[in-house]
């Protein structure tokens, strides 16, 4: 049995200087101070990474927004949770929105994380390959600089090309995918969609996959997607790591283990989903059966 935690979207957030807010991190200041700043805790981040410690979880893939304004302190934060959590051989990271919030900082993820975000080939592009025992780990990033008020992802047809080319590869593993933005988004949330989730459907359709991790929408989800033959593919999304209490459409900070075994021939996969509750503690909120 292979053990696979999945938290997603810290934003670790510092205060920018004067002289960074002339871009769209000034818009993004003024949302933290007047609201985002009372949603996400490093004090909550660090119960939820204590509580996942003790799960002792074989790997730990974290799906983006690290970082709240792309900024180098928050990468070298972010840097020094990742080194608490476990080696680069055991966690698995990809970029958010939040990791290039502003033009210049493509490649500051990279720079700060590259050794959390690099295939078992050495190389340094998306998507990348992590094989765990028979769990193959594909690695994708949407995450691109977008103007104020945009929160969009976008993988782009190059990438879209190796994915299937990936897809077909690993046929026979356990294949997760890691994405930061959902394959499928509701209206409301059409600023803060992946711009081209109808083609990674597409992909998934034509070449199948075992799982699908996301993050973004800060909240607990799964939705079914279609994938080769009769088969569907359970897309999962997690809450925020850092979130202290409900907020609107989103929930408490939160991360989920997935529990694999079997082989192609019939593979089993439960779901044990962890929860910040409103006395602070984190606690089992939910279990099933994927497989």
């Amino acid at each position: 049995m292979f053990t696979l935690a999945h938290l997603s979207d810290l934003h670790l957030a510092l205060t920018p200087k004067s002289s960074e807010l002339a871009s769209k991190r000034g818009l993004g200041y003024i949302n933290w101070q007047r609201k985002r700043k009372y949603i996400h805790s490093p004090d909550v981040l660090t119960a939820v990474t204590r509580d996942l410690q003790a799960r002792s979880a074989e790997h730990v893939v974290v799906t983006g927004d690290l970082s709240n304004f792309s900024l180098p302190g928050e990468y070298a934060w972010a840097r020094r949770w990742l080194d608490s959590i476990g080696r680069p051989a055991d966690v698995t990271v990809i970029p958010g929105n939040h990791d290039v919030y502003v033009r210049g900082a493509e490649e500051l993820p990279g720079k700060f994380w590259g050794d959390y975000m690099r295939g078992d080939d050495g190389l340094e592009r998306f998507p990348f390959v992590r094989r765990r025992d028979d769990v193959a780990l594909i690695a994708l990033s949407t995450a691109v600089p977008t103007g104020p008020f945009l929160a969009t992802g976008r993988l782009g047809q190059r990438q879209l090309a190796r994915f299937a080319e990936t897809l077909a590869h690993t046929r026979g593993s356990f294949r997760v995918v890691l994405i930061h933005h959902p394959p499928v988004s509701p209206a409301r949330r059409y600023f803060r969609r992946l711009v081209d989730a109808a083609d990674l459907r597409a992909v998934l359709a034509a070449k199948g996959a075992e799982l699908l991790l996301h993050g973004h929408d800060h909240r607990r989800s799964l939705v079914w997607l279609p994938g080769t033959g009769q088969k569907k593919i359970p897309a999962i999304g997690v809450p925020s790591a850092s979130a202290h209490a409900k907020y609107a459409h989103e929930d408490p900070a939160g991360y989920n283990v997935f529990r694999i075994d079997g082989s192609s021939d019939g593979w089993r996969c439960e779901t044990v989903s962890y929860q910040r509750g409103s006395d602070g503690t984190i606690g089992e909120c939910a279990r099933f059966r994927l497989y």
